[in-house]
């Protein structure tokens, strides 16, 4: 008879975990480099899904940031707080990430259109149509970084709200009208220093308040809530490129 391979139970997985974590937070080098190698998929899974696409280990730098942070994570990972490591290092994860971006794009503001020239022998600048391309593919790079930093901490502002960027996709009204009068909604709460208040910091809907602004059913808000929220979030937030979609 052929015995099924033995997994171990999720309980005692995690009493691995913290166990390495005090083994690493205490100086064990080898308990750390444990810790880096087990989790290596993990920390490939959470910078793919902040970036957007698949990141590979050892080709992509978005990897070796990941990883920094994740052992940043470790370090900075306070046991006796009770709060989920892993949770704990998706975060720091993708804040680094979106320093990452930030530093990218400041030094790519920096760069003096002289990078793109070239020259002959004569010293003299040549080949007018691959400047200009090479012009233009620098500032289309440079709008993807921006674009994928701002949705980064979009998504993590949805997160407050235990909303998920996956979620959003399929909560999004499928009618026109239904999503203009959600985005009118938004608006109302996006303008008015009261309701905006109260949705940053009670993170959920001024319901009560609302209904004396709007013309929309009670029950409609109440359906249309996450993405409500979502909208308002984007328009008081610093989310110019996101503000083109829905303005």
């Amino acid at each position: 008879m052929r015995l099924l391979p033995f997994r171990r139970k999720k309980s005692e997985e995690t009493n691995d975990l913290s166990q390495l974590l005090l083994r690493a937070r205490g100086g064990d080098d080898e308990a750390r480099n444990q810790l880096l190698k087990d989790y290596m998929p993990f920390v490939a899974k959470s910078a793919s899904q902040a970036t957007g696409r698949y990141i590979r280990q050892g080709q992509d730098d978005e990897f070796s940031v990941a990883l920094t942070a994740f052992n940043e994570a470790i370090e900075r990972y306070d046991v006796d707080r009770g709060t989920n490591f892993l949770g704990f290092a998706d975060t720091v994860i993708k804040r680094r990430l979106i320093d990452y971006f930030r530093s990218k794009q400041a030094k790519q503001r920096d760069l003096p259109l002289s990078n793109f020239e070239v020259e002959d022998d004569e010293e003299n600048v040549i080949n007018y149509v691959e400047i200009q391309k090479s012009v233009e593919e620098h500032q289309k790079q440079q709008e993807t970084d921006a674009r994928r930093e701002e949705i980064m901490r979009f998504s993590m502002m949805l997160s407050d709200f235990d909303i998920s960027m996956d979620e959003l996709v399929e909560i999004s009204p499928k009618h026109q009208d239904a999503r203009e009068n959600a985005m009118e909604v938004a608006k109302v709460i996006a303008t008015h220093g009261e309701l905006r208040e109260y949705l940053l910091s009670k993170k959920s809907l001024p319901l009560k308040a609302l209904m004396n602004h709007v013309s929309v059913s009670r029950k409609t808000i109440e359906r249309q809530r996450k993405y409500i929220i979502a909208v308002s979030l984007i328009l008081v937030g610093d989310f110019q490129m996101l503000q083109d979609y829905i303005i």
